[in-house]
């Protein structure tokens, strides 16, 4: 397994602790590696179709899917989404990732497409992507967050390079400056 698999909060963590106590940082990942590997996770139980619906639901202030689909706003917030089959629970988690939040066993992700445990690609969640916090982030904060990850996924970066990341890292990033 490679160190790309480690999130990047926990090798900065393990190369600070390198310098401080004078431990070779590959053993500490090797080590990390192995606990996460090794640990028993217990994977919270999926949403049945029943609670996504009476979530996106709750969320929209109607009653049941034929008022949802007459609901303006459902209508307005959906617009530019793919096709949604309201028959299938996919369209449904699609609907819950979008205006409910993360959803149970989601929110813990590693791969290639998740920073921070957050899969960009299912979710946009900037705030929890960079690891800052909504209310208390400074503009300087927000920047440094987004200059440590765009230099981590840009393109030119030969080691870790990703342009779909980096493409998806600045739209989060022009959209929480925006707002801050």
């Amino acid at each position: 397994m490679a160190i790309k698999s480690l999130n990047p909060i926990i090798i900065d963590e393990i190369r600070a602790l390198s310098q401080a106590k004078g431990i070779e940082a590959q053993l500490l990942e090797e080590f990390a590696l192995f606990v996460l590997k090794n640990q028993k996770v217990k994977r919270p139980k999926p949403l049945s179709m029943n609670e996504l619906k009476d979530a996106i639901l709750a969320h929209f202030e109607v009653k049941d899917t034929t008022a949802l689909r007459k609901s303006g706003s459902f209508k307005m917030a959906t617009d530019g989404m793919d096709k949604l089959n309201l028959r299938l629970k996919s369209s449904w988690e699609a609907l819950y990732r979008k205006f409910v939040g993360v959803l149970p066993g989601e929110d813990a992700e590693v791969g290639s497409n998740c920073i921070n445990g957050i899969d960009i690609f299912k979710y946009f969640q900037p705030w929890k992507v960079f690891g800052l916090d909504a209310k208390s982030a400074s503009d300087d904060d927000i920047k440094q967050a987004y200059r440590k990850l765009s230099k981590q996924y840009h393109p030119d970066n030969t080691e870790s390079g990703d342009a779909r990341m980096f493409d998806r890292i600045n739209t989060m990033y022009q959209s929480i400056s925006v707002e801050a």
